[in-house]
């Protein structure tokens, strides 16, 4: 099956439950494919859980949730070593990291100390537990939420945490006659109940494997690394994007390249994805938040000074 096709038919089950998304739902199904995570900031019933339900469905993969909260434990996250009286050994008991998709759900609630435990399983897919690592699946994808206007009993995501997401997506509220249709389909049975798995989960791994395969010219990495460079030295920028924050981008341009059915990346793909890849990986001077300049706002006149690649 082709690649896009494959891309085609998990958009479309999406779709069918997340109404008015078609952006964000192929801006995450980029950093799905690209191997990358996501952090789902907006503001309560925009569609967070139910979309993340929605692809473990499509693909036919196992998930878990965890419901972050200050007094979740980092061996709540991993899992713990529990020793058995009966045959004098400890036997692991594999947490719910253990899956294909992990909702993090309200990340932010929880501690720094817990909230690093899923740091090593973000960066490289494995946890080291007792002195073992251990390896996590194959497909392993974090979609994390929080809700970016109740901050009473939160801890504000370390910088760490937050170069760790591929993306930050912001769902947002839909049209009215989107939000009529959803009324509708809510009225007989939630739309979620009739999703089906599309593909299979090799069918993605495929897709994972195969983003290698598009062409990046020496021009768009150029192009790549200048806006990453440039966000170092902006003004009002206390730390601009990693190296981390490069790769990320030139992953997910593959991927919505792929996804378009192409064998090369284009400009118009790094523009198209830039703000959710690199935005929230910048720290602003407290002049600038307080003056309400945002990093998009950044971003966009980085992009309006570096010349683009013909």
């Amino acid at each position: 099956m082709p690649q896009e096709v494959i891309y085609q038919k998990i958009f479309d089950n999406l779709e069918r439950v997340i109404k008015g998304q078609a952006g964000s739902i192929r801006k995450l199904l980029a950093a799905f494919f690209s191997g990358g995570h996501v952090l789902l900031e907006d503001v309560p019933g925009t569609g967070k859980t139910t979309l993340a339900k929605a692809l473990a469905r499509s693909i036919a993969a196992d998930y878990r949730r965890i419901q972050f909260t200050p007094d979740l434990l980092p061996t709540d996250i991993l899992g713990v070593s529990i020793f058995n009286p009966r045959d004098q050994q400890f036997s692991f008991h594999e947490g719910p990291v253990f899956t294909n998709i992990l909702l993090a759900d309200e990340i932010n609630r929880a501690s720094p100390r817990t909230q690093s435990a899923l740091l090593e399983a973000m960066a490289e897919s494995q946890v080291s537990i007792d002195n073992d690592i251990r390896p996590l699946e194959k497909l392993f994808f974090v979609i994390a939420t929080q809700n970016p206007i109740d901050y009473h009993g939160t801890y504000p995501l370390p910088e760490a945490q937050m170069d760790r997401f591929a993306m930050r997506l912001k769902l947002g509220y839909v049209a009215h006659e989107e939000e009529v249709s959803i009324l509708t389909e809510q009225n007989y049975m939630h739309p979620l109940a009739a999703i089906t798995a599309c593909v299979n989960k090799e069918d993605v791994i495929k897709i994972k494997e195969s983003i290698s395969s598009i062409r990046i010219s020496e021009e768009i990495k150029h192009y790549i690394v200048s806006i990453i460079r440039a966000t170092r030295h902006a003004e009002g920028v206390i730390n601009g994007a990693s190296p981390r924050a490069s790769i990320s981008l030139m992953k997910t341009t593959q991927a919505l390249a792929l996804i378009d059915g192409m064998e090369f990346v284009t400009p118009d793909h790094v523009q198209e994805i830039i703000l959710p890849v690199v935005a929230h990986r910048l720290i602003l001077d407290s002049k600038v938040r307080f003056s309400g300049k945002t990093a998009e706002d950044i971003i966009g006149k980085i992009l309006e000074t570096i010349p683009v690649p013909v």
